[in-house]
């Protein structure tokens, strides 16, 4: 049998009838001689609910007592999930994040994992119980309460499941796996029955919020197989592993990813001299606003206009920078564009195929779509479009690259 750390997020355990059908699951899965560790979320809206009380004391809470507050939630649903499993006869114990000894570094609210103490976990599973663990949480070498930002609890299982050499880390949440798009926008997208750790990076940079990324980047790293599976539906998932030798004979693109929270900002003619890139970038970085696309073109007059896209949020900021930096470069003018959408198709087998970026744009091309900015890795092409013609390049693309087509193992 086998060691499966399960994670159940607030939707899934949102209510004491869905802890009981969580526990129904997790017994299921014990009574099949499996060891099982159970990381979980806060019930929904607990969180923000907490949050909301701290907002209503403080208009900016101490991060450190923040995280003593909203901690809270996760430690509700373990020991209600521990008393649904012992009623059931599946002896489990549950744990927080401190108990457990997850060591994470000081920074609250947004804190990174360090270590972990498996020794407790390993002796309640050699006892043969249950071990249900508070996900989004740790603390630091001075015994302070940490959290790991939203989405924390995926990376807690994903942590865990690495620490423990588990065999499989499956991330229950409200859907059935991972699919070649969004449905809603597409209705012949499909579940994928498998992806690789470097295209579901991709994908959830990209827009996709299947996983979060910091599992994500964790799991690869320790190589520990994910399963995206849905709580509330039986079915196969997704299960998301290193790139084997099979991989190789895959069609080119796995998926399609976007987002609609972009805005383009451009600098127009500044000096074409060493270190302009950096008096243009550098303050906006400084201000913690990430930078995504970047072009840099060279006009006739040797002057520079450099173009870079930021989160529709950031834009106000962005420009404000961007405006001052203008001044001091003498360059001509700044402009912005907050309807932009970027698409991005994904795919370990663009290593194997050629042609893959000239098929994307004649398809795009052959709808009339005007592709704004360009940017490529190894394993995506992303393509800045008026946000208008989102959902028509989505759909052109998906149908182009056969993502509609059954699945072929």
């Amino acid at each position: 049998m086998s060691l499966i750390v399960q994670k159940f997020g607030g939707t899934s355990v949102g209510t004491i009838e869905r802890i009981q059908s969580v526990a129904d699951k997790v017994a299921a899965f014990r009574a099949q001689g499996h060891d099982i560790v159970v990381a979980v979320s806060a019930m929904s809206g607990e969180t923000n609910r907490l949050i909301g009380l701290a907002n209503e004391m403080e208009e900016q809470p101490t991060p450190r007592e923040l995280d003593v507050l909203v901690s809270t939630g996760e430690q509700v649903t373990i020991a209600l999930l521990s008393m649904a499993l012992n009623k059931r006869g599946c002896e489990a114990r549950s744990y927080t994040g401190s108990q457990v000894r997850i060591l994470t570094d000081s920074v609250h609210n947004k804190a990174r994992i360090k270590s972990i103490d498996d020794a407790n976990i390993r002796s309640d599973l050699d006892a043969g119980r249950v071990v249900v663990v508070a996900g989004f949480q740790g603390a630091d070498e001075n015994g302070n309460i940490t959290t790991l930002g939203r989405g924390g609890s995926d990376t807690t299982a994903v942590a865990i499941a690495a620490a423990l050499g588990a065999d499989e880390c499956q991330i229950y949440t409200d859907v059935d796996g991972v699919y070649t798009t969004d449905p809603r926008v597409v209705d012949s997208a499909r579940r994928l029955d498998r992806i690789t750790f470097e295209e579901m990076l991709e994908m959830a940079s990209l827009g996709s919020k299947v996983l979060q990324i910091r599992a994500v980047e964790f799991a690869g790293k320790y190589n520990v197989p994910l399963r995206v599976l849905h709580s509330f539906q039986d079915g196969p998932g997704t299960l998301i592993s290193l790139e084997d030798d099979k991989t190789m004979e895959t069609p080119a693109i796995s998926g399609i990813a976007f987002t609609r929270d972009e805005a383009k900002l451009s600098i127009l003619g500044v000096p074409d001299i060493p270190g302009v890139a950096y008096r243009i970038l550098g303050p906006v970085s400084d201000s913690n606003v990430e930078v995504d696309v970047i072009v840099q073109n060279i006009g006739a007059d040797k002057t520079n206009d450099i173009t870079f896209t930021v989160h529709r949020n950031d834009l106000a900021k962005a420009e404000s920078i961007l405006s001052a930096t203008a001044n001091e470069l003498g360059a001509r003018e700044v402009i912005t564009d907050s309807k932009i959408a970027k698409v991005s198709i994904v795919g370990v087998g663009m290593r194997s195929h050629a042609g893959i970026a000239s098929k994307m744009f004649k398809t795009l091309a052959d709808v009339g779509i005007n592709i704004e900015l360009i940017t490529t890795s190894e394993i995506k092409i992303s393509v800045v479009i008026n946000e208008k013609f989102l959902e028509l390049a989505v759909r052109s693309l998906h149908s182009a690259f056969d993502l509609d087509e059954a699945v072929v193992e």
